[in-house]
C-alpha cells in the first residue's frame, strides 16, 4: 500500500474512528486502526466490538484532490500512536508506505516514522447490513433526540437494559425512551420511511454519545438501518454501527400518569436557576434534595436545608398554579437535567399528590415529556 493524502482530512477521520477505540480489550488488534486504500479512496475503522465505526476518504472532493493512492492495500496501525503522529505531522500531505511484513512508513515534510503494523485479514470484518429497511431523520433532529433522552440511561450493570434508549418505531413515528427507574425522559418525532415495518430496539447509551458527538450540525438526512443484533447510522462519509441490548425494554406507558391534582406553569429559565441556587447547599452529601411548596397567589417556594450546613429558601413567581396545595421532595439533579432537556420557555408541571412520580412538559409541544420519582423526606 502507498497513499498520499490530505493531513485535515486523515486527521478528521481518525478522530471520528478514534471513539470507538478502546484501549482496553480483549481482542488485541481492535487496539487499532484499519486503514484501506482503493482507487476510489481511502477507508479507516475502529471497533472495540460493541461500537464499530467506518470512516471514507474520497479521492476527491468538490474538485479537491484529497487522496492519491499509488497502491492499493491495507494494514492495522496502533491508534494511540498514530493518532497522535496524524495531529503532530508539520505539512499538508501525509506519504503512508507499507513495506514487507507490514512495516509502514509515515512521511511529512522531513519527518519520518517507521510504525509496526499488524495485518489486516487479521482484524474482525463488520456486520454486512441489507440496506432494505431504510429510515432517515435529519441529522440536527436525531442529535437533539439523543440530547433530550440518552441522559436518564442507568448507569449500574445491575439491569443492563436499562444502560440503553428504547426506540420505537411504528408508523411513521419514532418514540425514544430512558429510564433509569428514578426519572423518565421521553421523545417522540415523525421520520419519513418506506417501509410500514414496525421495530423496538434498545440502543446503548454509550453508542448514542459516540455518535452524537461525531455528528456534524447540519441537516442532511441520516440513514439508519435496523437489523436483530446491530443498528447502523449512515452519512455522507461515516458509518456507525453499534450492538443492541438483549432483552426486552420495560413497559414504560403505564408509568405516566394521566390525570392529575395539582398544574403549575413556569419559566424553565427561572425556575432552573432557583433550582440551581437551592441546590447549592444540598450538594454536600449523596442527598441533593430540595423541597417545593405551593404558596397562594400562585407563588411556588423552593428550599433545601441541610442541617450541617444551613438553609436556603426562595419564592418565585409562576404563572399560575392549579388544584390542590402541595409539598413536595425531589432530586435537584434530576430536576435540572430534565428542566435542561426541554425546549421551550414555559413548561407545564402536573403533580398527582406527594408521593407520586411527576410529569413536565413544554406548554406547547407534546412531542416530549420528562418524569421524575419524588423523594420520601420524614
Amino acid at each position: 500500500m502507498k497513499i498520499a493524502i490530505d493531513r485535515e482530512a486523515l486527521a478528521k477521520s481518525v478522530q471520528d474512528v478514534m471513539k470507538a477505540v478502546s484501549p482496553r480489550t480483549t481482542i488485541p488488534i481492535l487496539t487499532g486502526i484499519k486503514i484501506t486504500a482503493t482507487s476510489q479512496g481511502v477507508t479507516l475503522t475502529g471497533s472495540d466490538s460493541d461500537i464499530s465505526i467506518e470512516s471514507f476518504i474520497p479521492a476527491e472532493e468538490e474538485d479537491k484532490l484529497l487522496v492519491e493512492v499509488k497502491e492499493a492495500g491495507s494494514v492495522v496501525l496502533q491508534a494511540r500512536f498514530f493518532a497522535e503522529i496524524v495531529k503532530k505531522l508539520p505539512q499538508q500531505t501525509v506519504e503512508i508506505e507499507v513495506g514487507p511484513n507490514f512495516l509502514t512508513v509515515i512521511r511529512s515534510g522531513k519527518a519520518e516514522f517507521n510504525l509496526n503494523g499488524l495485518d489486516a485479514d487479521e482484524y474482525p470484518r463488520l456486520p454486512q447490513i441489507e440496506e432494505e429497511n431504510v429510515f432517515k431523520i435529519p441529522t440536527d433532529l436525531l442529535k437533539t433526540i439523543i440530547r433530550q433522552t440518552v441522559f436518564a440511561v442507568s448507569t449500574s450493570e445491575t439491569r443492563p437494559i436499562l444502560t440503553g434508549v428504547n426506540w420505537k418505531f411504528e408508523d411513521g413515528e419514532l418514540t425514544c425512551t430512558a429510564t433509569d427507574s428514578h426519572r423518565l425522559a421521553l421523545r417522540k418525532a415523525k421520520i419519513e420511511t418506506e417501509n410500514p415495518q414496525s421495530y423496538n430496539v434498545v440502543i446503548p447509551g454509550k453508542s448514542l454519545n459516540e455518535l452524537s458527538k461525531i455528528l456534524d450540525d447540519s441537516n442532511d438526512p441520516v440513514d439508519i438501518v435496523v437489523t436483530a443484533n446491530q443498528i447502523l447510522f449512515k452519512t455522507k462519509h461515516l458509518l456507525f454501527f453499534s450492538r443492541l441490548l438483549d432483552g426486552n425494554y420495560p413497559e414504560t406507558a403505564r408509568l405516566i400518569p394521566t390525570d392529575s391534582k395539582t398544574d403549575i406553569i413556569v419559566n424553565a429559565k427561572e425556575f432552573l436557576q432557583a433550582i440551581d441556587r437551592a441546590s447549592l447547599l444540598a450538594r454536600e452529601g449523596r442527598n441533593n434534595v430540595v423541597k417545593l411548596t405551593t404558596l397562594n397567589d400562585g407563588i411556588i417556594e423552593i428550599s433545601s436545608v441541610s442541617p450541617e450546613i444551613g438553609k436556603v429558601t426562595e419564592e418565585i413567581q409562576s404563572e399560575s398554579v392549579e388544584g390542590e396545595e402541595l409539598k413536595i421532595s425531589f432530586s435537584a439533579k434530576y430536576m435540572m437535567d430534565a428542566l435542561k432537556a426541554l425546549d421551550g420557555t414555559d413548561i407545564k408541571i402536573s403533580f398527582t399528590g406527594a408521593m407520586r412520580p411527576f410529569l413536565l412538559r413544554p406548554l406547547h409541544n407534546d412531542s416530549m415529556l420528562q418524569l421524575i420519582l419524588p423523594v420520601r423526606t420524614y
